[in-house]
Parts: structure tokens; sequence; C-alpha cells
């Protein structure tokens, strides 16, 4: 296994790049077009509060199982908490 740190509960693919899944990840949301994604003000905010979230494991929701940094990408997706943070 290939990463830039140890195990991290807290952290983004874009912080761990396990095996490369943050390249795949982007490239993805690079793929959407313009008006399915979100802003990037829109998109960091959005992380931010998935970084704050007790689901948030190794980049992916504890929720649902998605990753979330494309989930956060996409505009008309919402936070799957029951508080839907977002």
């Amino acid at each position: 296994m290939n990463c830039s740190k140890p195990f991290c509960r807290k952290c983004l693919f874009e912080e761990i790049d396990r095996d490369g899944v943050y390249s795949s990840i982007q490239e993805l949301i690079a793929a959407l077009p313009a008006e399915r994604r979100t802003d990037e003000k829109e998109y960091s905010r959005r992380l931010a509060v998935c970084k704050e979230c007790e689901f948030l494991g190794e980049g992916t929701c504890g929720k649902c199982g998605c990753f979330v940094e494309l989930r956060a990408a996409k505009s008309d997706m919402g936070c799957p908490h029951e508080k839907h943070y977002w």
C-alpha cells in the first residue's frame, strides 16, 4: 500500500492518495458537466463539513459508502446524514 500517511480516519483521499484513488476521483469530477459541478467555494465548504463528521473514514462516507470528494463535487447531491449537513 503506497500512501503518504498511515491510516487516517478523518482524512480525505486528497490527503492520503491510497493506491492513486484520488487521481481517479479527480478524473471523475473533471468529467462532470459544468452545470452538475459544485462551485469551488461550496465544494470546499462541503468537504470541511465532511472532515468534521464522525462517519468519515478514509475518504468514504460511513452513511452511504460514497467517496465524499466525488459526492461533494456534484451540485445535485446532498449529505446523506440524517441532519443533512449540506
